[in-house]
């Protein structure tokens, strides 16, 4: 017996009444049947509906053969009449997220020809891939067709026509549908095979926002935000630009600016600081003093003045001059000899050392995660 889908009946339906058919130990919980629902299964691209059932949480929903199973942390008796509630402001979130990538998807294929080949709605928010590339300008003009159909407020309709009219009809779809095919049609804007729920028209989406795309196996990935969800990132920005704002000091409007220029001081330090850390290098290295054996010496911080260093160091002593530079466990080094093959050294030493690393025969580089004492134990 297949179940009653009460979301093709209201997809407003917030709570409501079922007969518990059957119920089952499973995996990860519970598997409960109703005689009918209003929980949408996961389904095309879309995650599943969560809520209650007589207070007993419902987990996942999934469809099979047309019988629509709940996932619960705990059983229900079979043959019991149970209230069930859907989590409503994440159930509203979807449909408002879903209506508004039908009006996105639909103005991408009238405009370019470009399917809609992949979706997914969830917790995180929406992605769509296309079957072509688009510019940012493109999504742009896109974005502002989407938000003029919502302020329209367009009837959105959803029914299941007959196989002779479906036949006449022009409709996107993924796959070749043939029988029990629901077309949601959005004014002049789209018609598209759906099986989820959606807004009984535009207004209720509120606004749609493409926040960002990239290439995609030669199409696009779009990430989709409309109605909650793009008025929750739209405060999420705003009190991140107020932050910055705050922080340099300077309006919002100006900030891109401000961290721009605080970027160009940024770079210019980081210019003087690594000037003085090579005079810092050379001081050190005019310093060093001969000896027969290794040399372990601890320096500067960026791989050219280590270079120096050990550039220096090598010549002085009789076997390697090894410098390291970092903190306790997790070390950079720079290592050159004239008489020692460093890629051997490596090679042999390199597990005592706890390093890794590689070059040319006089010198080498890498990283290691020893301590200094066993570093000081091993050279000397």
């Amino acid at each position: 017996m297949q179940t009653r889908k009460l979301y093709y009946e209201d997809a407003y339906t917030r709570r409501f009444q079922s007969e518990v058919l059957r119920c089952e130990k499973a995996k990860d919980g519970w598997a409960v049947v109703l005689k009918a629902t209003a929980f949408f299964p996961e389904e095309g691209g879309q995650e599943a509906d969560t809520g209650t059932l007589d207070g007993v949480r419902v987990l996942d929903v999934r469809e099979r053969d047309g019988v629509i199973v709940h996932t619960t942390d705990r059983p229900l008796t079979a043959g019991r009449t149970v209230t069930g509630a859907l989590d409503w402001p994440e159930r509203f979130r979807k449909m408002q997220t879903h209506t508004g990538e039908h009006i996105v998807s639909g103005l991408i294929h009238r405009a370019y020809g470009y399917d809609n080949v992949g979706f997914h709605l969830g917790a995180g928010g929406c992605t769509v891939d296309f079957s072509g590339e688009l510019t940012r300008v493109q999504l742009d003009e896109i974005e502002e067709q989407a938000n003029a159909a919502v302020w329209q407020d367009l009837p959105v309709l959803a029914r299941f026509p007959l196989a002779s009219e479906l036949a006449e009809m022009d409709y996107r779809s993924k796959l070749e549908l043939t029988h029990d095919v629901r077309i949601v049609t959005i004014g002049e804007v789209d018609a598209c095979a759906c099986c989820a729920p959606h807004v009984s028209s535009t207004g209720q989406i509120g606004q749609i926002k493409l926040l960002d795309f990239m290439r995609h196996r030669g199409g696009v990935r779009v990430w989709i935000k409309a109605g909650s969800d793009a008025l929750a990132d739209y405060q999420a920005r705003y009190e991140a630009a107020l932050a910055v704002s705050g922080l340099l000091n300077a309006p919002q409007s100006d900030i891109a600016a401000g961290v721009e220029k605080l970027l160009a001081q940024r770079d210019a330090l980081k210019h003087e600081l690594t000037g003085l850390r090579r005079q810092m290098a050379q001081v050190q290295a005019a310093a060093l003093e001969s000896r027969p054996g290794h040399m372990l010496l601890f320096g500067p911080a960026d791989e050219d003045s280590m270079r120096i260093l050990a550039n220096a160091g090598m010549e002085k002593c009789g076997g390697v001059c090894a410098v390291f530079s970092g903190e306790e466990g997790d070390y950079r080094f720079v290592m050159g000899s004239r008489s020692v093959d460093m890629r051997a050294f490596i090679r042999e030493h390199g597990p005592a050392l706890k390093a890794r690393g590689g070059g040319q025969s006089r010198m080498i580089s890498g990283r290691c995660t020893a301590a200094r004492a066993e570093l000081e134990a091993f050279f000397q």
